[in-house]
């Protein structure tokens, strides 16, 4: 699933006409650098959530044609993409993952990244490192930021977060000292198991979140994470020495069009 619904403010004017999802770097859309990301590492059909500029999003979907010729001289549209439809309400990342249950459930994990984060992520060696009883795996390094996930030294499983601009923090229980805790950045790009479909549900639930039939409930994915790494295990997976840019400023563009004219992307 390919987080492309949001509003790409930081990057105005461009996204006054345009979706952040559709920013150019290097001539292609910030959203076909991802998709083709992601079918290289042989992932073949993707969700894609839509509100802001919706319509655009669409219609570069329809205009894809992905053509490859295999071995055997027989030829296949390289990549499905579905729509997640979120115009009458901008759901968050948590409630985005809800609304898409129609084509998540069932299909026994799947990866999400957000449209606006270009790195050299090895999508095969992030996939190896999923352990069989993990919800969700998260893709952390140890970068510069001011925003930390904390996790368990020895285990790497999630118990935390923390602010360093503002000494906020969370911890998911009291027992634990977040000074204790190895604190990594997150990059937006994650595995999860279907079984957090159900336990959203509960989340919604149990915080009397309001959640309309059609539109669907609103909440991030982070608060859904602190919820339910109490009692589930959730990990990180250190990726050694990533190049990561977050395409959200415009001042992100000229380093993101490096980094693609460095990779070939």
């Amino acid at each position: 699933m390919i987080f492309a619904a949001g509003l790409g403010t930081r990057l105005k004017p461009i996204t006054d006409t345009m979706p952040k999802a559709l920013v150019p770097v290097c001539g292609k859309p910030l959203l076909e650098h991802v998709a083709r990301k992601l079918w290289s590492a042989g992932i073949n059909e993707t969700v894609v959530n839509v509100h802001y500029f919706a319509d655009k999003i669409e219609e570069w979907v329809a205009q894809q044609e992905w053509i490859t010729t295999e071995h055997d001289g027989h030829t296949s549209r390289n990549m499905l993409f579905e729509i997640s439809d979120e115009r009458g309400l901008l759901l968050e990342t948590g409630g985005a993952v809800l609304h898409a249950r129609r084509y998540l459930e069932g299909c026994g994990s799947f990866l999400i990244h957000n449209v606006d984060i270009l790195s050299d992520c090895d999508i095969d060696w992030f996939k190896a490192q999923v352990k069989e009883d993990a919800l969700a795996t998260l893709l952390v390094s140890e970068r510069k930021t001011t925003r930390f996930l904390l996790f368990a030294p020895d285990t790497l499983r999630l118990v935390g977060w923390m602010n360093t601009d503002t000494g906020d923090n969370c911890v998911i229980s009291p027992d634990i000292n977040p000074r204790e805790c190895r604190a990594l950045a997150f990059s937006g790009i994650h595995i999860l198991s279907d079984r957090v479909l159900a336990l959203m549900d509960e989340y919604v639930k149990e915080k009397a979140l309001p959640c309309d039939p059609d539109k669907g409930a609103r909440f991030p994915i982070m608060s859904f994470y602190m919820w339910a790494a109490a009692k589930y295990p959730i990990y990180g997976a250190v990726a050694p020495h990533l190049e990561f840019i977050d395409v959200g400023k415009l001042d992100a563009i000229k380093p993101a069009e490096d980094f693609v004219l460095r990779s070939n992307c």
